[in-house]
């Protein structure tokens, strides 16, 4: 099939939303997003605004939707991503650390490089290779004086190395830990499983490229996803098990994570205010269950007397 659409001006594109339906209280005003977002970009935002289109006919608006509608929807998308990558790079610097300082005391600065270690041969060269590209990359301070000072072992200690580390990466390495042991002692101060933090290390990773390179969070359906924990209790209830594609489970791993890292966090407590910020966007749409705000995860600590 021959693609055959025009390119349509931006006058003209108000001018098609309004003939479908839609209000636009202020066209410059929507001429001046429409121009720095884009029609295409904010067309996945007005999509629950549309009515069912009749057989082969075009898509027209739901009574009284408005361009402010689908900013309002764009605009707390982007708060949501945000806070998504906020707490994934905190998530991200303290599995870094958990990681080094394990494999460090347990085989020395540089036993992490040894094959050994590791359960695929094949995942450890791959592994391996893109991690001395990011070391050969580097411009870090601590790697060029490594690289300047020292020639035994080639290559700098696993604290070093960790912090030039993607999510990605470090996802692949623990991962491949031969020991179940060694994936163990990392998971344990998470409170859980080994299995489960690498799927969640792996299913962030994604999470993360998509808040990094601007996609949309709200209304997502993921194809990386993760293994639901089954422990602590408080978490396994959060889990909105009929949704694992959704957003949903997705925060309340990482609300429940910040809780660990940062345990006077007002992470969950913000995320709760920005999801009442914006009745347009649906919860049920995100995974949400009906009673999420009233499960113990999403409860504020109790003080201690």
């Amino acid at each position: 099939m021959k693609f055959t659409k025009p390119s349509v001006s931006i006058a003209d594109q108000i001018t098609l939303l309004e003939a479908r339906g839609m209000a636009v209280p202020d066209r410059a005003h929507a001429a001046r997003c429409l121009q720095h977002i884009s029609y295409y970009r904010l067309r996945a935002y007005w999509l629950p605004f549309e009515a069912t289109a009749p057989a082969g006919g075009e898509h027209t608006f739901k009574g009284d939707t408005s361009f402010d509608d689908v900013l309002a929807l764009y605009a707390f998308d982007r708060r949501l991503r945000l806070q998504v990558i906020d707490a994934i790079e905190r998530i991200e610097v303290s599995l870094r650390g958990s990681w080094a300082h394990h494999l460090a005391m347990k085989y020395g600065p540089h036993g992490y490089l040894d094959p050994g270690h590791y359960d695929r041969a094949d995942y450890y060269a791959k592994a391996f290779a893109n991690l001395i590209e990011e070391i050969e990359r580097s411009k870090d301070t601590f790697i060029v004086h490594y690289r300047t000072k020292y020639d035994d072992p080639e290559h700098p200690p696993i604290w070093m190395t960790a912090e030039v580390m993607s999510l990605g990466q470090l996802s692949k390495w623990l991962g491949n830990l031969k020991l179940r042991a060694d994936r163990q002692a990392i998971a344990r101060p998470y409170g859980l499983d080994e299995k489960v933090l690498v799927s969640v290390a792996h299913h962030l990773t994604y999470v993360r490229n998509i808040c990094a390179h601007h996609g949309r969070l709200w209304n997502k359906q993921f194809t990386v996803t993760m293994i639901l924990p089954n422990s602590p209790a408080s978490l396994k209830l959060a889990m909105n098990v009929a949704s694992a594609r959704k957003l949903y489970n997705t925060l309340a791993v990482v609300g429940y994570l910040m809780g660990i890292i940062a345990p006077g966090t007002q992470w969950r407590q913000s995320l709760i205010e920005l999801m009442d910020s914006c009745p347009r966007a649906e919860e049920a749409a995100m995974g949400f269950p009906p009673n999420w705000k009233n499960l113990p995860a999403w409860k504020p600590p109790t003080r201690q007397q």
